[in-house]
């Protein structure tokens, strides 16, 4: 028998292991059904706030830690690794480590707040840009901007690290929108929606994951999926990053790493075939002791 390897998949949402037109992951059952069967750990890095993530987590019966807004915080779910993150040297020495906790989850917080997230779209408002945040729009316009039902827009603006805005008329002026951001000491997202954020990204979140799980379970082969320009510094932090078709088949064009897996199909079906040929070709099984 091939000798077996350890693995973590990160993924991304939106686009990736859900359609865009309806969010569906129906398409990537089979790989998620080997995933679960291998206790191998699904790890969702995405841009959508921890209450959207966790209503996909519960239609996933995902118990993994997750990563949301772009890398703005990590949620731990409570005695997962088997010792606290707060106890870790590594978080106690990086001063742009943050910890907080709930009942459920303990949460590092990497991103910057989002009442100073609020203050930056204000004052490029006050430069003469015509910017608008997820803060500024009832649940309706959020829903028709992203196509998602007025049940979940309302959980996309439950937001804590990174703030999506749209420029009204047009997108003629995001050059200098994002020199504005940049001189203002933050950093602008691309996306289908622009985000402003702090310092942090997807990478970073991925990175300090990879030590917690390498902490607790020894070395792990990990595995990163997305679609999006949002996603590159995951996809740069794994060791088989994985691209999947844009709604009209192409790869997004920024999207250009060594070693970069082009997975056949649009969303969660190219998801699904990546995945299932990693699993098979590459023999990846589980962490002993994880959750399922």
């Amino acid at each position: 028998m091939p000798d077996q390897t350890r693995a973590i998949i990160f993924t991304d949402l939106d686009g990736t292991l859900l359609d865009y037109a309806t969010y569906s992951f129906n398409d990537a059952l089979p790989a998620l059904t080997l995933i679960k069967e291998r206790s191998i750990p699904l790890v969702v890095c995405s841009s959508k706030t921890a209450a959207e993530i966790e209503y996909h987590r519960k239609n996933l019966e995902n118990h993994h830690p997750f990563v949301s807004e772009n890398g703005g915080g990590i949620f731990v779910p409570k005695g997962y690794f088997g010792f606290l993150v707060k106890d870790l040297d590594l978080c106690k020495q990086d001063a742009s480590i943050r910890l907080d906790s709930n009942h459920t989850y303990e949460i590092v917080r990497l991103g910057a707040r989002y009442d100073e997230l609020r203050r930056v779209l204000k004052v490029l408002r006050q430069k003469g840009f015509p910017v608008r945040g997820f803060g500024d729009m009832s649940d309706a316009e959020v829903s028709v901007l992203t196509g998602l039902p007025v049940q979940e827009a309302i959980l996309a603006k439950q937001r804590e690290f990174d703030e999506p805005f749209v420029v009204d008329g047009g997108q003629d002026q995001i050059g200098l929108i994002k020199d504005a951001i940049e001189e203002l000491g933050f950093h602008y997202i691309e996306g289908r929606i622009g985000h402003i954020v702090g310092a942090s990204d997807k990478g970073k979140a991925v990175d300090l994951l990879i030590s917690l799980y390498e902490t607790a379970f020894g070395r792990v082969t990990t595995i990163g999926i997305g679609d999006a320009p949002n996603d590159i510094p995951m996809l740069q932090g794994v060791d088989r990053p994985v691209v999947v078709q844009q709604p009209d088949g192409s790869y997004h064009r920024n999207i250009r790493l060594e070693g970069l897996i082009m997975a056949d199909g649009k969303g969660p079906a190219g998801w699904n075939r990546a995945v299932m040929d990693l699993l098979t070709r590459e023999h990846f099984t589980g962490l002993h002791g994880s959750p399922l």
